[in-house]
């Protein structure tokens, strides 16, 4: 195998395959990067039985073959390499790496141990990489990451035509999100749990473009700009999490979403572990207070507009920031029924795409 490429076109794809490599791979093999060089450019593979990353770039081929080089000493190398083009060439059990006047000889794993990676499932529909990299980032906030409780590290799809719904939970909030996409066949239902940490990389690393969404045989796949993952899919079991959030909700506050943010931001510096933040509601604007206890106490008073009984209510300020930052308007909307209910935040629009169910605290 011998090829040149643009340094940057190799980092950024080395990085970008890097990121599925396992932290503690079962066998040494899967610790490496597969590159395949053919006519077609070459080909980065990486795959650890349940995800698998494929990302393809154009490159200068001399000798078509494969090699399997260690990926994160690949990557460390690649970014720090010197804007100079790459070559890289296997020579017995090394591929040597050339830009300019730097070397580095690696040594590789054997291409014959490197497990097939599973073929892409058929495509199910396609959305801006944006809107569904904002949808994920919304909703896998809300994603359990304790393992004991399988289904709740995970984020619900569901395809209905066009419309798609995402959603999670970690027993304490719901994050929930629709948003409309082109589907590859008209009518066509769907459910499918996809583990919430591989979703949301996903979505992060393909913001640009039109993300391509397929579902097989156990496995989900999404492909943008020459780059593809596939990952196995969860035992397909959720909550009836609409209905929870189709509650009547006889108390709503509007307010501005950024100041709010900060305010809470600011009152929870002297708010304990796990102790609460508390929103006292009254006709024009929401109080908000913290400590009181070994630290001290803090409070802030900002403008809002109350439809319904003032109400006093607390939460875990992370679990409310979580929901502030999924709203997309200006104003925020806080559905209420009771201190000890949950809430619903949602954009304040009469039809919010995003919905975000927490818990609240009991008052001391």
């Amino acid at each position: 195998m011998k090829f040149q490429v643009n340094r940057d076109v190799l980092a950024d794809a080395v990085a970008w395959s890097a990121r599925v490599l396992p932290g503690r791979p079962t066998v040494p093999v899967l610790s490496g990067i597969m590159l395949d060089a053919s006519d077609a450019g070459v080909l980065l593979s990486v795959f650890d039985y349940d995800v698998s990353a494929r990302a393809s770039v154009e490159a200068d081929v001399a000798e078509p073959g494969k090699a399997v080089i260690p990926g994160r000493v690949l990557a460390e190398i690649t970014k720090s390499l010197p804007n100079e083009p790459v070559e890289i060439a296997t020579s017995g059990s090394e591929a040597v790496l050339t830009c300019g006047s730097t070397e580095f000889g690696l040594l590789t794993l054997p291409v014959a141990d490197f497990p097939t990676l599973p073929a892409a499932p058929p495509k199910a529909g396609s959305v801006g990489g944006g809107v569904f990299a904002t949808a994920v980032g919304q909703v896998a906030v809300a994603a359990s990451k304790d393992n004991s409780l399988p289904m709740l590290t995970g984020v619900r799809v569901d395809v209905d035509d066009v419309n798609v719904s995402l959603a999670a939970t970690d027993r304490y909030r719901i994050a929930a999100r629709d948003f409309l996409w082109h589907p590859e066949a008209s009518g066509q239902r769907l459910s499918a749990m996809v583990p919430a940490r591989v979703i949301a990389e996903v979505a992060r690393s393909l913001r640009t473009g039109e993300v391509s969404i397929g579902f097989g045989d156990g496995i989900a796949g999404f492909e943008c700009a020459g780059r593809a993952t596939t990952v196995r899919l969860m035992d397909d079991q959720f909550i009836d999490y609409r209905s929870r959030l189709s509650d009547e909700w006889p108390i709503r506050a509007v307010l501005k979403v950024a100041p709010f943010v900060e305010a809470v931001k600011r009152v929870a510096l002297v708010a304990e572990r796990h102790t609460p933040v508390r929103l006292s509601f009254t006709s024009n604007q929401v109080l908000i207070q913290a400590g009181g206890g070994d630290i001290g106490r803090g409070a802030e008073a900002l403008p809002a507009e109350l439809d319904g009984d003032e109400l006093q209510i607390a939460f875990q300020p992370h679990f409310l920031l979580d929901g502030l930052a999924g709203v997309e308007t200006e104003d925020v909307r806080l559905n209420m029924a009771s201190p000890t209910r949950p809430v619903l935040v949602t954009d304040h629009d009469d039809d919010p795409a995003f919905r975000y169910l927490v818990m609240s605290l009991r008052l001391g």
